[in-house]
């Protein structure tokens, strides 16, 4: 397949974030409402499967971009950041706290990764 740009990498690796993220989420509102469990008690899923996702988001957008895997990745989680952002400030009137702000940089960093490994496995052709 031929190289088609960096943005367009960035918007499918975004893409497949929001994807993963929104099908988890529905199944975790599944579960929470049909069972015993409470949201402290699947914390930690959660925030194991956030990075998760990051990091495929990331992959994604390196083997997509075929080059500056990092820059990829790391912009993909950037836009993801920026939305979730966009979306508390404007739809909630909260900004981040300083454990978002961690959490945030955590998921530019793994992304920038996936991203670094996509690139690797994407065929340079």
């Amino acid at each position: 397949m031929a190289y088609r740009g960096f943005f367009p990498a960035v918007l499918f690796g975004l893409t497949t974030i929001l994807l993963i993220a929104l099908s988890f989420s529905f199944v975790v509102s599944l579960v929470l409402s049909f069972s015993s469990l409470t949201e402290h008690s699947v914390k930690w899923l959660i925030t194991i499967v956030a990075f998760v996702t990051m990091f495929l988001g990331g992959t994604i957008s390196g083997a997509k971009a075929k080059e500056k895997g990092w820059i990829a990745g790391a912009f993909t989680a950037l836009l993801f950041s920026l939305l979730t952002f966009l979306i508390q400030y404007l739809g909630y009137n909260n900004t981040f706290t300083s454990e978002q702000y961690l959490f945030h940089g955590g998921y530019i960093l793994v992304a920038a990764i996936g991203g670094i490994i996509g690139v690797n496995l994407s065929s340079n052709k």
